[in-house]
């Protein structure tokens, strides 16, 4: 009798694995000798390159010796938020007695990938970043906001939670070529496809991937923007309302030309608002249309002061109470309901208030919950905010509240809209940049990440 003969794939999966192996045999390098004592040294070194290849194709990394601190389950499940992200984001668990000197640094080189690196030693945590990715102080103030988790699971889930929307750039394209399981059988099927009918397979599959992290995208900014939007109509709506009931005609006597170009910028700024917010895609592309709102509103305030002889105003951020108070007149101390008390630049109306013991008027916006303060409602308000206050002022003004912890400043005013993977392709490169530093050689672990400068 004859023996049944395999069909279809089947058929070549033999010698699809035959030629993996011939490709894999001839190009391997001898094996060389075992030296009979290791330096430490480069035991070491050796140890944050294999890290460093695992992070390259899966983004959680769990150390055999620190298996109790994540387990394998809680490990996949960071890992599949991670990559449904699309996020250059990389997660490390080691044992306590780890060595740590330059760690970071020398982990970001021999990964040679630019993105957010977060570490757990032991009960231990700390995170550094490429400024291309994440700026310092959005790093450091994430790390200080999970300082209190117990467990590293849970420490782990809410820094990766919070990173996700502020990090810049997209995944690594080595995750869509890995696979989660089998992965001894996979390495030399992915060689031979390259040469054989596997090829195609793996190539379709990649590109399948790929497309469904572009219209994830898609479909994320799309919600997002609409969410946005609603805010944002209502601050062009108010601004042009205040245009409206302005007493001003540029041919009024007593009118200087000073006055007139006051005048005629808010209108501009106001036409700006329009053009931008109904050119928007993306959630990123709301902050220069507050900005534009922030400018008109100033304008007006030096119309104001030329008109009635007053002294011209300072260029100050808006209220941070309601930016369509306009510009703020002064800077006052104030606490969010349970949050630590910090200087927030403020309208002489709300100033008054808080003097008497009255409670500011807050600008609330739409949640699912209800309507709440849109530093209370989440990352989406991120891009609004930041074209209002923008640059460093937001870290003082935010952190503690639930905007400034989910964006960690100033992530979100200068940097938000990239949450959203509008950067194609890695980040990569060998020189890891601002990553100079590491554990114990200087900064201490648990400084409150940042750059490369410090460490465990």
């Amino acid at each position: 009798m004859n023996a049944v003969r395999p069909s279809g794939p089947r058929a070549l999966l033999g010698p699809v694995l035959a030629l993996a192996a011939a490709v894999l045999l001839v190009g391997a390098p001898a094996a060389p000798a075992v030296p009979a004592a290791p330096p430490a040294a480069v035991a070491a070194v050796t140890e944050v390159t294999t890290i460093a290849a695992a992070l390259r194709e899966h983004p959680v990394y769990v150390d055999p010796a620190a298996s109790g601190q994540l387990s394998r389950a809680d490990a996949d499940a960071l890992a599949r938020k991670v990559e449904a992200a699309d996020k250059p984001l990389f997660v490390v668990v080691l044992p306590a007695d780890h060595p740590t000197r330059n760690l970071f640094t020398d982990l970001r080189t021999a990964t040679g990938i630019a993105g957010v690196y977060a570490v757990r030693l032991g009960d231990r945590f700390d995170a550094r970043a490429d400024s291309t990715v994440m700026p310092p102080a959005t790093v450091g103030n994430l790390v200080r906001s999970v300082e209190g988790d117990a467990g590293a699971a849970v420490q782990l889930n809410d820094f990766v939670d919070r990173a996700l929307p502020a990090a810049r750039g997209s995944a690594p394209a080595g995750w869509g070529r890995a696979a989660q399981d089998g992965g001894d059988l996979v390495a030399p099927l992915v060689l031979a496809g390259a040469l054989v009918v596997v090829g195609g397979a793996g190539a379709y599959a990649l590109s399948r991937r790929r497309r469904h992290r572009a219209a994830a995208r898609v479909e994320r900014q799309r919600a997002a923007l609409d969410e946005l939007r609603v805010v944002v109509d209502e601050d062009i709506t108010a601004f042009g309302e205040e245009l409206d009931r302005l007493d001003f005609h540029p041919g009024e006597a007593g009118a200087t030309e000073a006055m007139r170009t006051d005048y005629a910028h808010a209108l501009d700024a106001y036409e700006r608002a329009k053009s931008l917010m109904a050119a928007a895609r993306r959630p990123e592309e709301v902050r220069p249309v507050t900005e534009a709102l922030a400018d008109g509103r100033f304008s007006l305030a030096v119309l104001d002061a030329r008109r009635t002889g007053a002294p011209l105003p300072e260029r100050r951020p808006p209220c941070f109470f309601d930016p369509r108070h306009g510009p703020s007149v002064e800077d006052v101390p104030w606490a969010p309901p349970g949050g630590a008390e910090r200087t927030v630049p403020v309208c002489a109306a709300d100033a008054a208030r808080l003097r008497d013991g009255a409670e500011p008027l807050v600008r609330e916006v739409g949640t699912e919950g209800g309507r709440r303060p849109y530093y209370a409602a989440g990352p989406a308000y991120g891009p609004w905010a930041g074209g209002y206050f923008g640059g460093a002022l937001l870290p003082g003004l935010l952190v503690g509240t639930l905007l400034g912890g989910m964006m960690a400043a100033p992530a979100y005013a200068a940097d938000y809209g990239s949450g959203y993977g509008d950067f194609g392709g890695d980040v990569s490169g060998a020189d890891p940049g601002d990553y100079g530093g590491g554990f114990g050689d200087g900064g201490g672990f648990g400084d409150g990440g940042g750059d490369f400068g410090g460490g465990f």
